[in-house]
């Protein structure tokens, strides 16, 4: 009879919980990647979530591990953590997005994740457990990001929007929307790509705690390939979900979107999210695509966008790590409790 021990099945529950969160995370933020093509009819939403899972996933070749690194030893002190931290804090994290997930609020899967691993880390060992000396990697990065990532997208938007329109200011709108219909699907294919290179990797950082924490590797080991492809994997998974409540926010109630204004929301919320993932910075891709999106609308008239509606994002956004931070910790102590 084949005995398993106690710190395998305990691993092997935090990992599957984590695949599970990295799911939540690749259909709550499916808009991310497919709201502007879907609202710009440039794709289906079946074939727009097919593309988005499909560059998700090889976003798990070529690409330096940093921003896992970032996850799994450079918020908290993992020399204080332990399986249950872990657990409540992955918990803690997809109650929140589901709970945003029904709202049709596009918040940060990454935020609430970094904030319901800090919540729990905090109930079971005090504030000292975060580490603030490492930027930009850490909290000092982290939390300055909030702010950078959708300013830079925004920038990076509204500068792409102003260049291509200067370009193409003589050529007639049938041939400009005609041929920005055609880029717009590379412009998906990078933001997808960068999308799954940021975010899976948040969950493999997750994945190494469990498995350092458990005994089974060394805090300076290598990521396994497999805990490399099950975390793409399941991301895609969730893409192919979709995310319909927040489609409809991200594509249409922020701002009217054309297949010009698309690309370069998608382009310039890549290249942001590309940045940021070079140097190991966890950030929020929903963040960044939306700064993208209204730096777009705002080229023609500040009025084309609805700041209504993008002030209650920005709420979601502020109440994000906070609230995935409080619903860990009260997890923490019941998990402590059983």
């Amino acid at each position: 009879m084949i005995s398993v021990s106690t710190p395998l099945l305990i691993v092997g529950l935090i990992v599957l919980v984590a695949l599970i969160f990295d799911y939540t995370n690749g259909f709550h933020d499916a808009a991310n990647s497919i709201a502007t093509v879907v609202s710009t009819r440039v794709l289906s939403p079946g074939r727009a979530v097919l593309l988005a899972a499909f560059f998700n996933f090889i976003a798990a070749f070529g690409f330096p591990t940093h921003v896992a690194s970032t996850i799994g030893k450079g918020l908290i002190d993992i020399a204080q953590v332990n399986s249950a931290v872990i657990l409540a804090g992955l918990l803690g994290a997809i109650i929140w997005n589901i709970i945003t997930w029904y709202l049709g609020l596009p918040t940060s899967s990454s935020h609430a994740l970094v904030g319901g691993y800090a919540g729990a880390a905090i109930a079971k060992s005090g504030f000292g457990v975060l580490l603030w000396n490492n930027w930009p990697k850490g909290w000092p990065g982290t939390l300055s990001f909030i702010v950078i990532a959708p300013l830079l997208g925004m920038t990076l938007g509204t500068s792409l929007m102003v260049l291509v329109s200067w370009l193409f200011r003589n050529v007639a709108p049938g041939r400009v929307d005609r041929l920005f219909r055609m880029l717009q699907i590379l412009s998906a294919s990078l933001y997808s790509l960068s999308h799954g290179l940021n975010d899976a990797q948040k969950t493999m950082g997750i994945m190494m705690a469990a498995l350092v924490t458990g005994g089974f590797f060394a805090a300076n080991d290598d990521i396994p390939m497999w805990v490399i492809l099950s975390a793409h994997a399941a991301i895609a998974l969730g893409t192919l979900s979709g995310g319909w409540r927040i489609v409809k926010t991200m594509g249409s109630k922020i701002t009217k979107l054309k297949p010009v204004g698309g690309f370069c929301a998608e382009t310039g919320g890549g290249i942001a999210i590309i940045f940021a993932s070079i140097f190991g910075v966890p950030v929020s891709t929903t963040h960044t695509i939306t700064g993208a999106i209204m730096g777009v609308g705002a080229v023609h008239r500040l009025s084309a966008v609805r700041w209504g509606v993008a002030g209650r994002i920005v709420w979601a956004w502020v109440l994000t790590i906070p609230m995935a931070a409080t619903i860990a910790a009260l997890t923490y102590g019941l998990l402590s409790l059983l």
